[in-house]
């Protein structure tokens, strides 16, 4: 049987971190001093915090301070002023290209982000479909209903998947599923909830991975 690649996007297919990350925290960081009326070491701090709970400041923001998802979204992902921070890297298409089995994208970041990164980096053409936040009801990864939403309306067995991801929470929540696991990482240590790591998307064709469980 051919797995069922489950992708992350940023910092697993792209290198979010060099410029697009920077721009999306600069953005949320003036939202959250506007909306609040924080000074920006406050607004930082919120941010941050947000983040590490619960996978994305948007979760944080909706639950807390009742912000309407689609306007945090909009005012912190514009795709004009992200595009230009793109990092274009051809390798990650050349590696889904040779990878058999169907593949699916689940990220954090909103839908029209992430369909306009992934057709500038020449990776749609290879995804079956795509999950960006809204479509999984704005819940953030590592909570596992995003991924149950995405397993139920694709009528997946979690057991045929393999979840290809820079975040361990979000793994480790994979794992709890029956997912096997691959994390993307420059470090030496793998925890135990992790099938293989690697380095780079590349190191992908070479690993040993076995799809009957």
């Amino acid at each position: 049987m051919q797995p069922i690649w489950i992708f992350d996007l940023d910092n697993t297919l792209h290198n979010a971190s060099h410029g697009v990350f920077p721009r999306i925290n600069q953005l949320m960081l003036l939202y959250i001093m506007r909306h609040l009326g924080l000074g920006q070491n406050e607004a930082n701090a919120l941010r941050q915090r947000y983040y590490q709970r619960y996978g994305a400041t948007l979760r944080g923001m909706a639950l807390h301070h009742q912000v309407d998802p689609t306007r945090f979204l909009e005012e912190t992902h514009p795709l004009s002023a992200l595009e230009p921070e793109l990092l274009i890297q051809s390798e990650s298409a050349r590696v889904l290209s040779r990878l058999p089995g169907r593949k699916l994208m689940l990220s954090n970041g909103p839908q029209a982000y992430i369909e306009r990164v992934a057709e500038r980096m020449g990776l749609s053409r290879h995804f079956e479909t795509m999950y960006g936040i809204e479509r999984v009801n704005y819940i953030t990864k590592p909570d596992p209903r995003a991924f149950i939403t995405l397993l139920g309306r694709e009528r997946l067995n979690p057991r045929h998947c393999i979840m290809v991801e820079d975040s361990l929470d979000n793994l480790k929540t994979a794992r709890r599923l029956g997912m096997k696991t691959i994390w993307i990482s420059p470090e030496v240590r793998r925890p135990d909830w992790v099938d293989y790591r690697i380095r780079e998307v590349g190191e992908l064709l070479r690993l040993p991975v076995h799809h009957d469980r």
